[in-house]
């Protein structure tokens, strides 16, 4: 019972902190594809296709701390990880695909594959900016 609820915890809150991060993900996504299409795009799709990213993206960078052994503070040694590094890339990725593959304009057509490739550069400068700032 007590693993039940373990893996329900655990679950729970890997959606919740994945939604969390989607929403300040989608944040930054939202203007700056405005700006790069020229246009609006509509924003529940951008927190979609945000929150799949991190979904994804929290999987793959807990496994690699756990394959390292860096579940715990200090996180120093995780950051200089070679292996962290390519799953960054992997992620940045796969944001790029799912940010092109579900994210509309108003006019129901797909955002360009740069615009895409642009909103993640931006999410993750933002991003390790903040992280190597707390660390």
């Amino acid at each position: 019972m007590t693993l039940l609820l373990t893996v329900l915890s655990s679950l729970l809150w890997w959606v919740l902190y994945s939604s969390i991060f989607a929403l300040f993900f989608a944040l930054i996504a939202w203007p700056v594809l405005r700006w790069a299409e020229r246009g609006n795009v509509v924003f529940n799709r951008v927190y979609l296709a945000c929150l799949a990213w991190n979904l994804v993206g929290m999987l793959l960078i807990v496994g690699v701390a756990a394959f390292e052994g860096h579940l715990h503070p200090p996180y120093g040694a995780l950051l200089r990880s070679g292996l962290l590094r390519w799953t960054l890339v992997l992620d940045m990725l796969i944001g790029s695909l799912l940010l092109w593959r579900l994210i509309p304009r108003v006019d129901a057509r797909r955002i360009r594959p740069g615009s895409a490739c642009m909103a993640v550069a931006m999410i993750m400068a933002i991003s390790f900016g903040v992280v190597t700032s707390l660390v």
